[in-house]
């Protein structure tokens, strides 16, 4: 397993100084290079954010804001629609706000809340005094291989052939992510130095992705990310590299193929991802079913991570036991907990997150 606290020269990295200054780049690029890729562009200089909001929502409880943030590049124009809810408390104080990936299409974000999914349970969010937020992945990037000709990407890319390194899917969504932040620091109603980001499955790779690259968020939260999200690709069970890039060729870099049966070859492992968060707050949630992301390799993703966390003076898990099901372990760096049952993400995670949030973002 590389270890997080040494340079690629031998170097070892013994405060969170020296881990700044340069280890965290280095692993950083390391990502974008072999894994995720690089996108072409940051926040862009044309961009701008198209609000409507209306009140009386959720019993009179919330204020329902849609926000159309539009990007212009090269190719043309991009829309991402986000959706929140906000409480009325926020008018007197600025309320933290959990922003959720979705990838499970828009039946699970009914602005009108005629149908209320678990997935993305807006109403309990509000009631504990946070403001919900989401967008559908693909508004910034269709979830299929179409040669990254539409998305951000068609938007965005240069012309000519695609380098290795260049960013896949999984990136866009993330740079997403990032433009949704950039709406949610200009609203008073919110206060962005408290926010969270959370994704389920390939939301929860894009999650860690957003979070290790854009420092804004306060809380990065991962519910059943498994390969090439929390968990550890040396020894892990179910999915592999070479199983995820067959299946899904768009969503990394063209240089994450080389590392097909080749795990051990590669640079970085995903508890280096995480340790990237540090010294901000993440989640990482698994279930006792979803053996294809493999529990045991997303607690482990933690527990290696932990060495960075300390050089913060924050306590990581290394040393402390996976947690049985329904057990949450929360400490002020991570947290995590084994939800009983299979792939989805429930009320029940939801609320977890949201008791973390509640003690170690809002204090």
């Amino acid at each position: 397993m590389p270890d997080p606290l040494r340079k690629l020269g031998g170097k070892a990295v013994a405060s969170s100084e020296e881990w700044e200054q340069g280890r965290r780049e280095e692993v950083l690029r390391l990502f974008e290079e072999r894994v995720f890729g690089a996108g072409p562009v940051g926040r862009p200089r044309r961009i701008a954010f198209e609000v409507k909001p209306t009140e009386g929502w959720m019993g009179g409880s919330a204020v329902r804001k849609q926000v159309r943030i539009r990007s212009e590049g090269p190719g043309g124009e991009n829309v991402v629609r986000l959706l929140l809810f906000v409480p009325v408390s926020a008018k007197e104080r600025p309320v933290p706000a959990f922003l959720l990936i979705n990838n499970r299409g828009s039946e699970h974000m009914d602005a009108a809340r005629e149908k209320r999914s678990p997935f993305w349970p807006a109403e309990a969010i509000v009631a504990r005094g946070f403001a919900a937020a989401v967008f559908d992945n693909a508004d910034a990037d269709p979830d299929h291989h179409d040669g990254f000709r539409d998305g951000v990407h068609g938007v965005f890319d240069p012309p000519g052939e695609r380098p290795g390194h260049a960013w896949g899917t999984i990136a866009a969504w993330a740079w997403a992510a990032s433009r949704a932040m950039d709406y949610l620091e200009t609203d008073h109603h919110i206060d962005a130095s408290k926010a969270a980001v959370v994704g389920h499955s390939r939301g929860g790779k894009t999650a860690l992705w957003a979070g290790a690259a854009d420092r804004r968020f306060a809380l990065v939260v991962s519910n059943n990310s498994g390969c090439t999200g929390a968990a550890v690709s040396r020894g892990k069970g179910g999915e592999t590299i070479r199983q995820i890039n067959d299946r899904f060729p768009h969503w990394f870099c063209e240089n994450y193929k080389a590392y097909n049966d080749n795990e051990y070859a590669l640079p970085v492992d995903q508890h280096m991802l995480i340790g990237l968060i540090a010294p901000r707050h993440v989640y990482v949630a698994s279930a006792t079913e979803d053996l294809w992301a493999d529990p045991e390799s997303e607690f482990l993703g933690l527990t290696f991570a932990s060495p960075v966390y300390r050089l913060y003076g924050m306590d990581g898990i290394a040393g402390l036991p996976m947690p049985t099901a329904e057990q949450p372990l929360h400490t002020n760096g991570m947290g995590y907990h084994l939800r009983a049952g299979g792939h989805d993400m429930t009320e029940y995670d939801w609320q977890r997150f949201m008791d973390y949030a509640e003690r170690f973002l809002c204090d």
